[in-house]
């Protein structure tokens, strides 16, 4: 398996994700869009291969998943970590390679609108089918290529693969993946909500992904 994580300036966040993957017979690729800060560096500490990649999480979870060599592909945001027992709930997935499979969405934050965010990511990937990439996504690469991957698209890359995989497809996986609340924190957590939802609604109205990008800023 090879664990695949787009980082650019990531030298905060980088290093609670990468040592809840240590441990696991794994490969960690780190695809770094143009760090300035250390980011790579702490990558290449923990034994990661880091490979460069044009700017923007579709560009470079493309570039990862080519220079990947391994029969399964872990895709992880670079604020990500998997909660405990994680690496159990993986091997038991390896046993279905006909779906792709999802974490549960957490935040590392014990606000109460931190809980009511988990309760609506819930209700969105148990009705909808649509699991973001901050939950991570665990897919064959057999089931990856047949689908057609990750595209290079600046902005809205997770949900456009997962429509192409179908609800038929996805599968959540019994464990958390716990993501950073800074973002939600700097610009407020319905504020960053709304805009999220309404990237959403643009992308499927055909709105082309580097417009949204444009106004998601």
């Amino acid at each position: 398996m090879t664990i695949i994580i787009p980082t650019l300036d990531a030298a905060q966040s980088l290093p609670a994700t990468l040592a809840a993957c240590a441990g696991v017979p794994a490969d960690i690729l780190l695809v770094d869009g143009g760090s300035k800060d250390a980011t790579a560096c702490i990558a290449e500490r923990s034994g990661a291969r880091v490979i460069a990649a044009p700017r923007g999480r579709g560009p470079q979870l493309a570039a990862g998943a080519a220079a990947a060599t391994t029969p399964w592909l872990l895709f992880l945001h670079a604020d990500t970590r998997p909660a405990p027992g994680w690496w159990a709930a993986v091997e038991a997935a390896l046993g279905d390679p006909g779906r792709a499979h999802y974490f549960r969405f957490a935040l590392d934050d014990p606000a109460p609108q931190a809980r009511r965010l988990e309760r609506l990511v819930a209700w969105r990937c148990r009705r909808l089918g649509l699991p973001y990439g901050d939950q991570g996504l665990l897919i064959s690469r057999a089931l990856y290529d047949q689908v057609g991957g990750y595209r290079p698209i600046p902005i809205m890359e997770d949900v456009d693969l997962v429509r192409r995989l179908g609800r038929a497809r996805l599968a959540p996986l019994p464990v958390a993946a716990l993501t950073s609340s800074a973002r939600w924190r700097r610009d407020g957590w319905w504020r960053r909500s709304a805009r999220n939802l309404a990237c959403l609604s643009l992308f499927y109205l055909g709105v082309p992904p580097a417009t949204i990008r444009r106004l998601y800023g």
